[in-house]
């Protein structure tokens, strides 16, 4: 879960328009389930937890850039966006789409789901797709650190000057991966139920800085944070591998493959890419922590 970032204080506008910025790289296609594809990706065809319908979750609340004002049905927002316009490219209507809450943890693992897909900065990886099936990538991310002007944490320069530092996550994020396996501090990261926790524990000064997706961080630098700041963005993974956003549905869901066909259309077609330039094009460039 939940990223190129910079020390900016950030508008509540919608798509955090305050900053000039730079557009995210074109996704690649991530890895997805092995099930079929449902014969005919259409709605008469798609076999959805109620016929006609699909059902999309997101979590409570949902932040921007990714949704806007936690409101999904809005349209309003990268992933809200990206949702109704998969929906489009299956041939669903505005109307037929359901939007219902999930928690993220519960979302990933195994077990009946209440929706049909997920979308909420969940990242693709080996671990969780034994649980779940994901779609292709709908965004390519990087992790970043954010903190506020007043901390230690706000002058480091590389990775090394982070190791000394009490930092914090949301459990089951990527981003707690992060810290442990890319910053490896000399103490245990502490963990927060939701970013809400977490950004509330930083500016108690119970820890020094969060890593969080980039623009996620860029958010609760202008947004949530009196003096936020972000630090920078930490290196790809091993290899030079990124970190890749897919939609989660239920393991081995019929689903799977025409929803990752209607991804991979879109972009094709230029939709995914103006859509970050409309909602995330305000993430302006940050350095890499080395």
């Amino acid at each position: 879960m939940r990223s190129c970032l910079a020390v900016l204080v950030l508008p509540l506008a919608l798509g955090l328009s305050g900053l000039a910025g730079c557009a995210p790289a074109e996704e690649e296609a991530g890895p997805t389930s092995a099930s079929t594809s449902a014969a005919g990706c259409t709605p008469d065809g798609l076999d959805t937890l109620e016929a006609g319908t699909l059902t999309v979750a997101t979590s409570e609340p949902a932040y921007e850039p990714w949704v806007v004002e936690d409101d999904p049905a809005s349209g309003e927002g990268y992933e809200a966006a990206v949702a109704y316009a998969v929906a489009e490219q299956l041939g669903y209507a505005e109307d037929d789409v359901t939007w219902v809450r999930a928690d993220f943890n519960a979302a990933i693992q195994p077990g009946p789901k209440t929706f049909d897909v997920d979308v909420n900065q969940f990242s693709i990886s080996p671990e969780r797709a034994e649980a779940v099936d994901f779609s292709t990538s709908y965004y390519d991310v990087t992790q970043a650190v954010v903190t506020t002007a007043s901390s230690r944490a706000a002058s480091a320069a590389s990775l090394a000057d982070l190791a000394g530092l009490r930092l914090g996550a949301q459990v089951g994020t990527t981003s707690l991966t992060a810290i442990t396996d890319t910053i490896a501090p000399n103490t245990q990261p502490s963990v927060y139920n939701s970013n809400d926790d977490a950004v509330l524990a930083l500016q108690n000064g119970q820890v020094d800085a969060l890593v969080v997706d980039l623009p996620t961080a860029f958010y609760m630098a202008g947004a949530q944070l009196d003096d936020g700041t972000v630090v920078g963005q930490l290196p790809s993974g091993a290899g030079g591998q990124g970190e890749s956003f897919g939609m989660v549905l239920e393991k081995g869901s019929p689903l799977t493959g025409c929803v990752s066909e209607a991804v991979d259309a879109l972009r094709a077609d230029g939709t995914l890419a103006q859509l970050q330039e409309r909602w995330l094009s305000d993430v302006a460039e940050a350095p890499v922590l080395q």
